[in-house]
């Protein structure tokens, strides 16, 4: 069996690649040529945090597999990471456990690159200005796939804690694409006020954005909610924007925002439409350059699995 490490992982999957791994993922998604359920989650005791564990196969080499992850909240203040994971791909005829790979590093890789995939899809093609909001491992792949993807001139950040923003514009500056500077703003609404695109991803559980604080024309990337409970911006933005999901039925099931805006009648399931769809043509994504797109992602295993077939392919034979 290969074990991959987190750094096996990061020099396997540069974000292009990833990218291109997030297109095929979402095709075969709606192509039917992915079998996978809905996470399971196990609550841990006293509200500590949750254990998510998610099945899938899909149509590619080693596309059998499972990622085991915990969240738990309190582990921020103990100095270690917030979220662990590990993926495990079998083959597929045989049904032998082939890699174990460390799963948070290809977890954060992929939900940047889905971003980035959207935001290729979804924003202005002169969209420019990006605005962060979080300043997390999942905030850094974010910016780091938007910048692949658009010619970016310059970047906000917000993080509730004002350290972890700077911390996070000193690092991040200059890094590949990146712009060399990046601006700390005081709140959520002041970094996203001016933005083309905004990438949330923290794990608030009352919303950080305000409906009324996105511009006209602009791009939202929202990732970080994946529970019912949790909401990162106002459900009332779904209302006035074109909301594309990773999925229908996981969206309407586990993105809090989503299933705040559908009891309060603001969208229906029939007004979502999935990644896939628009990758494959099957629908529109911005109809105008005045609307308001949001891609909301509560993250799929096919995602991981896809990404995961590519890092083992590219350890094997040595290289990206």
């Amino acid at each position: 069996m290969l074990v991959l490490s987190a750094g096996d992982v990061r020099a396997a999957l540069p974000m292009a690649r990833a990218i291109e791994a997030m297109r095929e993922a979402f095709t075969l998604l709606v192509e039917g040529r992915a079998d996978l359920p809905l996470r399971t989650q196990v609550q841990l005791p006293d509200g500590r945090g949750v254990f998510l564990t998610m099945p899938a196969r899909c149509d590619v080499p080693l596309g059998l597999g499972a990622k085991l992850v915990s969240v738990v909240p309190g582990n921020v203040e103990r100095g270690r990471p917030l979220v662990h994971a590990a993926l495990v791909l079998l083959d597929a005829e045989t049904g032998e456990i082939a890699a174990l790979l460390e799963g948070t590093s290809l977890t954060a890789i992929r939900t940047g690159a889905a971003s980035g995939l959207a935001t290729d899809l979804l924003a202005r093609r002169d969209a420019r200005r990006v605005a962060i909001i979080g300043s997390g491992v999942q905030a850094r792949t974010q910016l780091a796939a938007v910048c692949c993807v658009r010619r970016i001139e310059a970047v906000t950040v917000y993080s509730r804690t004002r350290a972890n923003a700077e911390r996070f514009a000193t690092e991040m500056a200059g890094i590949g694409d990146v712009p060399r500077i990046i601006t700390v703003e005081p709140t959520a609404g002041a970094a996203a006020g001016w933005a083309d695109i905004i990438c949330l991803a923290t794990t608030a559980r009352t919303p950080v954005l305000a409906a009324a604080g996105v511009p006209e024309g602009a791009h939202v990337n929202a990732v970080g909610s994946f529970t019912p409970e949790m909401q990162e911006f106002e459900p009332a933005l779904l209302g006035r924007a074109r909301v594309v999901v990773d999925q229908r039925e996981a969206a309407m099931a586990e993105a809090g925002e989503v299933i705040a805006a559908a009891k309060a009648g603001v969208v229906s399931r029939d007004r979502l439409v999935e990644l896939g769809e628009v990758v494959v043509g099957r629908a529109i994504g911005r109809e105008s350059e005045r609307q308001v797109t949001v891609f909301k992602s509560v993250g799929l295993v096919v995602q991981d699995v896809c990404a995961g077939a590519r890092v083992v392919a590219a350890a094997l034979k040595g290289g990206p």
